[in-house]
This record gives C-alpha cells, sequence and structure tokens, in this order.
C-alpha cells in the first residue's frame, strides 16, 4: 500500500494518512493536533503508527484546512516599529523560541501594516508595536479586528485593554533613572535622542534629559544635542560628531540601546576609551546591551522579554485573560550598571 500511495500524483493527505496506518481519518487528526495519548481509547501503538505514516508519506497539515477546522491557523503575527533595534530583535526572538515549543509559527509584519495584513491572513493573535501618530484611526482598527474575532496584544504606554490585551512598559521612570545616574559623577552630558522626542510638548525620554539638568543648575546646550533617524549608521554618524574635538561631553545619554551602542563604536572609532573618556548609557535593557565592549548599562523592565514573549504565546494558544475586555500588563523598569559607566 505504501509504495502505491506514493506513486498517487499531488500532496499527501490525510485520508493517505489514514489509511496506511489503518486508522481512521479523525485518528490521525487528533494525534497530529498534539493532545496528550492521542485521544481516548487511543492507544500509543496506534499513536506511533500515526506518526510513522506521516513520516513515510511526507504529510505535512494544510494550514489554510486547519484553519477551517480547528479555527486556528498556527501564526502569530509581530508588527514591529523598527527591524534592526535590538529591542525588536529581542522581542522577536523571544516570541519565535516560545512559540517554537508550540508548534506555532512566528511572522514579521516588515512594513507595519497591521490592519492590511490581518484582513488579509488571520492569525491566532497579532502584536502591534505602537500605534502610530494617528491613534484614533488605529484605535477604531483595533475594535475592527475584535469585533471580527482576532486575537490582538498590543504594546503600548497609554492605550487601555479593551477586548485585546495591553502591555505597558512606561520609559519616562525609566529613562530618569538612566540621567541621573550619569549625574552622579558627571556635569557635561550630552543627549543622542530623536527629533520627534526632543519636539515633544509631551513629556519624553528627551525632555527627561533636559528638565534633569536644568534642576541641577546645569546649562542644557544645544551642541550637547545629536539626533538620529531610525537606522543604526545615523546613530553612529551622530555620534561622531558628539565625540569629534577637544571640547567633547564626558557622559552621552542615548534614548534608545541601539543609540547608546552607535556611541560606544564610535568611541572605539575615534580611539576614545569608554568609560573612561567618556560614559555611555542607553534605554531599552536589550539582550545586546549586555554584549558590546565595554557591556553597555541600560535601564528597562527585568526580564521583559520572555515574560512579553509568554503573554503572546499563551494568547495564540487560546489562553484566556484574566478579564473578558483584555488585560493590562505592566512592567516596571530598573537601572542596570555595567562596565560603560563604571570607573
Amino acid at each position: 500500500m505504501t509504495e502505491q500511495l506514493k506513486r498517487e500524483p499531488g500532496r499527501p493527505t490525510m485520508k493517505a494518512v489514514a489509511q496506511e496506518a489503518g486508522v481512521s481519518t479523525a485518528t490521525v487528526s487528533y494525534v497530529l493536533s498534539g493532545r496528550a495519548g492521542g485521544g481516548p481509547g487511543v492507544s500509543e501503538a496506534t499513536v506511533q503508527r500515526v506518526r510513522d505514516a506521516v513520516e513515510r508519506l511526507g504529510y505535512r497539515p494544510n494550514a489554510s484546512a486547519r484553519a477551517v477546522r480547528t479555527g486556528r491557523t498556527g501564526l502569530i503575527h509581530l508588527s514591529l516599529h523598527m527591524l534592526s533595534d535590538p529591542w525588536s530583535l529581542a522581542v522577536a526572538a523571544a516570541v519565535n523560541e516560545a512559540a517554537n515549543e508550540h508548534g506555532l509559527t512566528t511572522m514579521i509584519l516588515a512594513d507595519g501594516d497591521w490592519y492590511t495584513a490581518l484582513n488579509a491572513q488571520r492569525a491566532d493573535v497579532a502584536y502591534i508595536d505602537g500605534l502610530g501618530g494617528d491613534r484614533a484611526d488605529a484605535e477604531r482598527k483595533l475594535s475592527e479586528l475584535v469585533e471580527s474575532g482576532q486575537r490582538l496584544v498590543v504594546f503600548d504606554e497609554r492605550l487601555e485593554p479593551n477586548g485585546f490585551d495591553v502591555i505597558r512598559s512606561d520609559a519616562i521612570p525609566g529613562s530618569r533613572l538612566a540621567v541621573e545616574h550619569l549625574l552622579e559623577r558627571h556635569t557635561d552630558i550630552a543627549c543622542l535622542t530623536t527629533r520627534t522626542a526632543y519636539a515633544s510638548t509631551g513629556e519624553s525620554r528627551y525632555t527627561v534629559y533636559r528638565d534633569a539638568l536644568r534642576q541641577r543648575g546645569l546649562p542644557v546646550r544645544e551642541d550637547r544635542v545629536a539626533f538620529f533617524e531610525d537606522t543604526q549608521a545615523s546613530a553612529f554618524t551622530a555620534a561622531i560628531e558628539l565625540l569629534s574635538g577637544y571640547d567633547r561631553p564626558t557622559a552621552i545619554y542615548a534614548t534608545t540601546d541601539f543609540a547608546a551602542i552607535a556611541v560606544v563604536n564610535a568611541a572605539h572609532r575615534l580611539g576614545l576609551r569608554v568609560p573612561d573618556a567618556v560614559s555611555v548609557i542607553g534605554v531599552g535593557n536589550t539582550p545586546d546591551a549586555r554584549l558590546v565592549e565595554p557591556a553597555l548599562s541600560t535601564v528597562g523592565p527585568p526580564d521583559f522579554y520572555r515574560k512579553q514573549a509568554r503573554i503572546i504565546v499563551d494568547r495564540a494558544l487560546g489562553r484566556p485573560a484574566r478579564d473578558d475586555h483584555g488585560e493590562l500588563h505592566v512592567f516596571d523598569w530598573s537601572l542596570v550598571v555595567r562596565e560603560s559607566t563604571a570607573g
């Protein structure tokens, strides 16, 4: 029978697996669902027979058919703001590791258009990193997706749960810890930030720096502020600008870890020792902060990436939130002092 089935054209079907194993298609479906023991009345020997048949025939479940049958796609969609940022890379790596334990597939939405992508292809859960500029429109789209049955986990510092989970990790208190840590030893501190944070009318990672200096009676010098875009190259160029010349700052506060890592690399390029010539601190507590030489001091929520990944995967598996309206998960920040500010 095996050779005959192998010669049949087309992709092997669940029916073919059932015939090969000498069981019903219902038994095959139950075994392939991953449920322990294969189901009531199904022996371990039968389970092994089905698995052997799957292996011999090269059977692969059809994702579309599975979605129709079970209501699940086996997919986790990640909409990440900046793919080259160590923060985004750490989120993706942690979720992918947790998802693999349950046979789930992680897909990254490179263009950030989560609304269009989720209307085109459903996911067991979608993780959305921030809502962008038009928050009212984004919240409307979230409501539409929830009404259609799409599970969502949204990372946002202001949003409240509304049929979806919200992960909140307020960077402002942590950013204050970073600046205050530098102020313990330095009075000439530069800031590497984004123009958006600089122009903010509310609190931002830049205004934390500005206000902390003013509270200490220190000047906020224009030549001590440099801007980067969403690329490591722009952060490196801005860091070179801050560190070139004789009159350079003794410390730099960078508003992301990837910008702080760029400062360390720029210092190396200019022959400056960190932290002897310049101390550096970042924001985010990303895994990459531990890998740079010297290791980067930073601020961020402890063990954030693993814990966040568990929340996302739990929702993908259909594990409910404690509240029908969704759950708010709050992660507080702390200071992590490493070699880049030691000395």
